[in-house]
């Protein structure tokens, strides 16, 4: 997903430097689309990343070893 992310972030900047370079308003909103997907992707990586539900130890604690 990280991946994905860094991909439309690197599409938007080369879309931004379309349109200021060409100064088309089109090319600045496929920039504003571009980037809000790619918002929404790494919004969606971070709430996934989560602690997996089989994990015994409570965050904050270290696992103990004997």
């Amino acid at each position: 997903m990280l991946v994905l992310t860094l991909v439309l972030a690197a599409i938007g900047f080369g879309l931004l430097v379309a349109a200021l370079a060409t100064g088309s308003v089109a090319w600045a909103w496929g920039c504003i689309l571009i980037c809000v997907v790619g918002a929404g992707t790494l919004l969606v990586s971070a709430l996934a990343g989560g602690r997996p539900e089989n994990d015994p130890v409570p965050p904050g604690r270290h696992a103990r070893k004997d």
